[in-house]
């Protein structure tokens, strides 16, 4: 196939699945294999890299003017009643040590795990079994909206959310780092039900965590595939004219894609739920289990 069409391709997967709960990770893994591309390749990994840190720039551009917002009023907040560790910019912060400091003491393991279809396949499956729960879980919180007597539900906004929900989540969104095919999104989605936010809540809550801890892992890994230290480095000077614009037609799809998805996600979830995400998760990773018992 031509690298410019296979390109375009995988930066499409890329934006579209990289914030939906459904595990970008996965879905590039899967795409990989099935356009056979060699998943040992240096420059393939690097542009995987290049393509997901695409995605992840269309968060500020979306959320501009609530980023604008959360610095105007740090750190007291709206009302008045916060702190610089209980503001959302310092809850957003709390979220990302958590869950850095363990991700990145776990390197080698998250390394090992990366092209494991089989993990993938168990991770997309119980993933989608677990988010189907807890969103039923909250349905009827959800449907009552505010104030209703004996709700699950008591964080309705970002800006309500508590430290201690904050941790949880950070916590919770290690597993998506250790067992590819958890996703972020999910985990941290799933984490925030879990803790009485809502839908709309934890699914915001998820997307600022993902900027500083997506950002840190996307640089921190193309530094060093860059500089020669990953296990597949692949030098500046290594990438002609064709390799440099493959990149960038993979870069500049998924952050398009990414963006429209962000936008259309936002306004679904509030209307609709994570039950259909859910299914689509169990029946992919079903078919991914289905094919590596195959390979075995």
């Amino acid at each position: 196939m031509n690298d410019y069409l296979l390109s375009l391709i995988l930066g499409i997967v890329e934006g579209l699945t990289e914030f939906l709960p459904v595990s970008s990770t996965a879905h590039l893994r899967i795409s990989e294999l099935l356009l056979h591309i060699s998943l040992s390749d240096g420059y393939w990994k690097m542009y995987s890299i290049v393509i997901q840190l695409g995605a992840i720039l269309c968060l500020p551009v979306y959320f501009w003017s609530r980023i604008k917002r959360f610095f105007a009023t740090f750190p007291a907040g709206d009302t008045g009643r916060r702190t610089p560790l209980t503001h959302p910019l310092g809850l957003t912060t709390v979220a990302f040590i958590v869950t850095a400091v363990p991700s990145f003491l776990l390197t080698k393991v998250i390394g090992k795990h990366l092209e494991n279809i089989l993990i993938i396949g168990w991770s997309l499956l119980i993933g989608g079994v677990v988010m189907w729960l807890v969103d039923a879980l909250n349905s009827k919180s959800e449907a009552a909206g505010p104030g209703a007597p004996g709700s699950r539900i008591h964080t309705w906004k970002m800006e309500d959310m508590s430290m201690a929900q904050a941790v949880w989540i950070g916590f919770c969104q290690i597993f998506s780092a250790v067992f590819p095919g958890t996703s972020r999104s999910m985990s941290t989605i799933a984490a925030g039900q879990i803790a009485g936010m809502s839908r709309a809540a934890a699914l915001e809550f998820s997307f600022f965590v993902s900027m500083p801890t997506m950002a840190a892992a996307t640089i921190y890994t193309l530094l060093k595939s860059l500089s020669g230290k990953s296990e597949n480095p692949v030098g500046v000077s290594q990438i002609d004219a064709h390799g440099w614009i493959v990149l960038a037609i993979g870069f500049v799809v998924s952050f398009i894609v990414a963006y429209g998805s962000v936008a259309w996600f936002m306004g679904y979830v509030r209307r609709r739920g994570f039950a259909p995400f859910a299914v689509y998760r169990i029946i992919v990773g079903a078919l991914v289990l289905a094919f590596a018992s195959k390979l075995v």
